[in-house]
């Protein structure tokens, strides 16, 4: 008794009123009690509601996890974490997440991941709990659902080229179809896989069927279907049989050199070929490329040598023959015939390509064509910069038979005045048989007496330069070695001021001003005016000419307004650009007229008005005129 009084009292070293215990449940030897903590549980239940674990494809799960809080009452809008092997099931929502409802209850749906998924495995529910992270387990096995093909059919099995046919297979469990679920099933083949052929890839089972039409697109061969799905160990195959599409034309597609003209033989070199490449193509009914198909070559002209007479096509329906040029200038067409493709007594499918020609691929002397810009520019007192050119220069050469000579062919130019070409070289290469070079205006101004030397000015059919002051000669020439073809033209430096004047073809002075004399009140005075510079050459290209400052007159508007591009000419008028035989002025000639105004009565009056004359680079004159009309 006294022993037990003790204790109560606190004896012995203990503490009263201290109690604690392990999960909320119990005390520990030592007399210390545990405090309880909240929990998740999980548990499985099937379609039916039956507790079970056992997972299979057509047999989900549902996944419960209760939440209970330390005093064992259910903690609702709870969010629980569902988490398992992927490999072996997945959830619905696919997120794993759900909240719990009033008894604390979160659900899911675990599927199997796959028919052929299969072993055992752990769903983990996590939740949080007044800040407390509780986690609750609960494992389950996953069965594998064994599937098989039944046979796989082609209605029809043997196809015309570009026909069609269905393909059908049955998935199976054991000796009945599979419909608890849809399967996806895989088609494929070698004529699919290439392009010659369609069908579904993958087509899902209706009522334990997949279905497909496959297409020919010109497979040409034999194929074999295959059809593949997870859960089903065993591919199944058929084969069909598939006939070639006939050939229905053969095409001309090209011919190398693209501009289809070879030289003879014995002129290749410097962008010229003796070779012509001609590609053909073989195609069917549908326009698809043809492989494996013969094709044979010939031409009717006997100039020419075929160097393949007959080639098979390959996979892209292509042929190639070449032909090399003889030693005779003409032309030929090539023909690819489709050997045994006869019908009904006709010939054989065959095409032509377009017309090459063999030339010599060399210029000729009277096809070569030069030209320039501007023929007078300013240029005596006045240098170009290095990027603005005075005018430019242009060639065109063809050979003996008028076609443009080939690409590359060099042009050499030299100037007796002034300077042509670029920095890297005095002349240019054509491209489509002709080439242009810049010309600019700086020193030397004074021509020398064929001075360089040039093909222009030595040599068969040449002619000495000119020395005209202000006038330069440029050569542009070609050569191949042997054969050298040229041509050369004049280029005026023109000065910006006007020096000479020709009232009516008159020489006439102007520095006081030109008194044009009288005439009718009624009347209109027409005459002209010729403007020269210093050196009795045009005046420069562009330059205004404009009646300005009319007093008691009318001024009709002036004939051309502007100077032209003059080229040197003789004294008859006839252009000659080579300079030989000259006029000695060379000016360019505006029509002028004046009239007093009053058309019906005559008034006597005087008319003033004045010429101006400026340059392109603002360089002027104002030359003042004056009329009287009288009434006699």
């Amino acid at each position: 008794m006294a022993a037990l009084l003790l204790s109560a009292c606190g004896g012995g070293g203990g503490n009263p009123g201290s109690v604690t215990g392990s999960s909320g449940s119990g005390s520990s030897g030592t007399g210390t009690a545990v405090t309880a903590a909240p929990t998740v549980s999980v548990a499985f239940t099937n379609a039916g509601g039956s507790a079970s674990n056992a997972l299979t494809g057509p047999t989900p799960l549902t996944v419960k996890a209760t939440v209970l809080d330390k005093d064992k009452k259910p903690v609702p809008n709870a969010i629980v974490t569902f988490a398992t092997d992927a490999t072996l099931a997945t959830f619905t929502p696919s997120a794993g997440t759900a909240l719990t409802d009033a008894s604390g209850v979160a659900s899911v749906t675990l599927r199997a991941a796959s028919l052929g998924a299969g072993g055992a495995g752990t769903v983990t529910a996590s939740s949080s709990v007044a800040g407390s992270a509780v986690t609750g387990t609960g494992n389950y096995s996953v069965g594998a659902t064994t599937l098989s093909f039944g046979t796989l059919s082609a209605s029809p099995a043997s196809l015309q080229a570009y026909g069609s046919t269905v393909l059908s297979v049955d998935v199976l469990a054991g000796s009945a179809k599979y419909t608890d679920q849809q399967v996806n099933v895989n088609f494929s083949s070698a004529c699919v896989t290439a392009g010659k052929a369609t069908l579904s890839a993958v087509v899902a089972t209706n009522n334990g069927t997949a279905q497909t039409v496959y297409r020919d697109k010109g497979c040409a061969n034999n194929d074999t279907i295959t059809v593949s799905a997870d859960g089903v160990s065993k591919a199944a195959t058929a084969a069909l049989t598939i006939a070639p599409p006939s050939a229905a034309s053969v095409q001309f597609v090209s011919a190398t050199p693209t501009n289809q003209s070879i030289v003879i033989k014995g002129q290749g070199g410097n962008g010229r070929t003796e070779t012509a490449t001609l590609s053909f193509k073989v195609v069917d009914i549908f326009g698809n490329a043809l492989a494996g198909k013969a094709v044979n070559f010939s031409t009717a002209s006997p100039y020419v040598t075929i160097n393949k007479a007959s080639d098979t096509t390959d996979a892209t329906g292509s042929v190639v023959t070449t032909v090399n040029s003889g030693s005779t200038p003409t032309s030929f067409r090539v023909q690819a015939t489709l050997p045994g493709t006869a019908t009904g007594g006709g010939a054989d499918i065959s095409t032509l390509s377009d017309s090459i020609v063999v030339t010599t691929g060399l210029p000729v002397q009277r096809s070569f064509s030069l030209s320039t810009g501007s023929f007078n520019v300013e240029g005596w007192s006045i240098d170009s910069s290095p990027t603005v050119p005075a005018t430019r220069l242009q060639v065109l050469l063809a050979d003996a038979f008028g076609n443009p000579v080939p690409d590359g062919t060099p042009v050499v130019f030299q100037t007796n005045m002034g300077s042509v070409g670029s920095a890297d070289k005095g002349g240019c290469n054509t491209v489509n048989g002709g080439c242009s070079v810049d010309f600019r205006a700086q020193n030397p101004r004074l021509p020398a007496a064929n001075t360089p030397v040039t093909p222009c000015n030595t040599g068969s059919g040449s002619s000495p330069d000119s020395t005209r002051r202000g006038l330069a000669t440029i050569c542009a020439s070609s050569t191949d070695g042997t054969n050298t073809v040229f041509a050369k033209t004049g280029i005026f430096f023109s000065d910006g001021h006007l020096t000479y004047l020709y009232l009516d073809g008159t020489a006439t002075a102007f520095s006081g001003g030109i008194d044009l004399g009288s005439i009718n009140g009624l009347s209109t005075k027409n005459f002209t005016l010729r403007f020269e510079d210093l050196n009795n050459n045009p005046m420069p290209a562009g330059t205004k000419v404009e009646v300005t400052n009319v007093v008691n007159g009318n001024a009709g508007a002036v004939f051309p307004a502007t100077v032209p591009s003059v080229a040197p000419h003789t004294a008859s008028g006839v252009d000659d650009v080579s300079g030989a035989n000259l006029a000695a002025s060379q000016g360019y000639t505006h029509t002028f007229s004046i009239s007093s105004g009053n058309t019906t009565t005559c008034v006597a009056k005087s008319t003033t008005f004045n010429v101006n004359v400026t340059s392109p680079s603002g360089i002027g004159i104002s030359i003042p005129f004056k009329l009287s009309f009288i009434c006699p």
